[in-house]
């Protein structure tokens, strides 16, 4: 059974953790928020998480919450709590380039639905976090940030297109982080940073602009944290028009989750892109295991992902982006990454009919998705058929012919709008994370972090985490 070291610095406590000081007057928010600055000095220039900072501000938040948790009046479930926001995701006076240099900076004017809520909930927002060019990279490689560098080695790449996500996250940047997803943005990073995460059901939490298959979800360090965001983000919004009606949703995981009796699904070929590994096919061979010891019946799933939905949904994102790239000026496409300029220009002569083709075939993918996961309680598969790369490289191929071969395992839960969670389950020989997906039925996002909570508790010593990580050089 897993074991986490008790954190000696306030920056590494989990949410809960810090909500419980907070109430028992052992920590204020203020304290809470001068040891995540601390830790920002004394890792961002390596990590390259952060997008437009507002340290003031933050700490005019943080004063204000630990004068409600003097008063015994605290204003939400999160007050008082740093969290970061994916920069794609609009807060009042900020600019959101999409991680490009080809964006005008104009500021936003409201918040998005994830950004209101947050602060309503007492949260104090640190600050945005990175994204590679208009998110369509698994890394951090962009024209407009820094490059986001990995926090367990920063050789490797944190991931994408919720790079900053996850680094602030791995890093210590407080407790709790957003990131958007359409193909695995959230769960790819979580799973090369050793996080919890969730892509939940589409329309649970809203998101303005909605999207095709987009979700926005949390990165954390524990599955609890998780579910604790998760129930300040759940509702809908009349801005995002997927979303699902009200519900109440009991989204703590149960400190035993019980599995027994559960039908998993063990999918370890996602049917189209790169070979699965082998240390990663272990370490999910063993998560597998885990379930079965647990009186889980664990059934081997075929694949029913293909080429042909993987090369079509390539292209109607490369139609996406050139009908925005074409839109800029001259001046402003040279500014676009190399890199995504010329995935744009390979969607510049796609006919309309393909399009329909490609739309039609998203509907397939969802329907082939549920299909092939009725029955089971849970999928399991990797996140990723690879572990984590060099963070100069935009995906693991680095071949712009080539740019999705290891989503195979991610992008259909978008498609089907089940929920999908990730939880670390071992490391490389050289220690790079791997992490774990946990799909659930549709609508079952509450399941989906119980199944990630249990493989939480029940991973071996050698697959927990040991915040901070080593390669940051911090004590701990």
């Amino acid at each position: 059974m897993s074991s986490t070291p008790t954190p000696t610095d306030a920056a590494d406590l989990t949410a809960g953790q810090l909500l419980e000081a907070y109430a028992a007057g052992t920590l204020s928010p203020v304290e809470a928020l001068q040891a995540v600055h601390a830790r920002i000095d004394a890792v961002e220039d390596t990590i390259q998480a952060l997008y437009a900072p507002d340290p003031e501000a933050a700490e005019r938040e943080a004063a204000a919450s630990a004068s409600r948790w003097r008063a015994g009046t605290p204003c939400g479930p999160l007050d008082g709590v740093p969290v970061t926001l994916k920069e794609n995701v609009p807060t009042v006076g900020t600019p959101v380039p999409g991680g490009t240099a080809a964006t005008e900076l104009t500021p936003a004017t409201v918040d998005g639905p994830p950004a209101a809520r947050s602060r309503a909930a007492g949260a104090v927002l640190v600050g945005k976090t990175t994204m590679p060019d208009y998110g369509m990279l698994s890394s951090g490689l962009s024209s407009f940030h820094p490059l986001a560098r990995n926090p367990w080695n920063p050789e490797w790449t944190p991931g994408g297109s919720s790079a900053g996500a996850a680094a602030a996250a791995a890093a210590g940047y407080g407790p709790l982080h957003l990131g958007s997803d359409i193909g695995g943005s959230i769960r790819l990073p979580a799973g090369w940073c050793a996080l919890a995460s969730l892509k939940p059901s589409l329309g649970r939490a809203a998101v303005d602009p909605p999207y095709f298959g987009r979700a926005v979800g949390p990165l954390t360090r524990t599955v609890e944290d998780s579910a604790l965001f998760m129930d300040v983000l759940a509702g809908p919004d009349d801005r995002d028009i997927t979303s699902l009606p009200p519900a109440e949703l009991d989204w703590r995981p149960p400190a035993e989750p019980d599995v027994a009796g559960w039908r998993v699904g063990l999918l370890l070929d996602a049917g189209c892109g790169l070979p699965l590994d082998g240390e990663v096919r272990d370490a999910v061979e063993g998560a597998a295991r885990l379930f079965e010891h647990a009186g889980a019946t664990v059934e081997p799933i075929e694949p029913f992902f293909t080429r042909e939905m993987l090369d079509d949904l390539d292209r109607f994102w490369r139609v996406r982006g050139w009908a925005e790239f074409r839109q800029l000026s001259h001046d402003r496409q040279h500014r676009v990454l190399p890199y995504i300029a010329d995935w744009c220009r390979g969607g510049a002569d796609v006919t309309g009919v393909e399009v329909m083709r490609c739309v039609n075939r998203m509907l397939q993918i969802g329907q082939v998705t549920v299909a092939a996961t009725a029955g089971f309680d849970v999928v399991l598969s990797p996140v990723s058929p690879v572990a984590t790369f060099a963070a100069e490289l935009p995906s693991p191929t680095d071949d712009v012919a080539r740019p999705l071969e290891h989503i195979g395992f991610t992008v259909p839960y978008n498609f089907s709008h089940q929920p999908a969670a990730t939880v670390n389950v071992g490391f490389t020989a050289d220690g790079r994370p791997i992490g774990a997906q946990l799909a659930a039925r549709r609508f079952d996002d509450v399941g989906a972090l119980t199944a990630a909570a249990f493989l939480e508790r029940a991973r071996p010593a050698a697959a927990v985490p040991h915040w901070p990580p080593a390669a940051l050089g911090l004590p701990g």
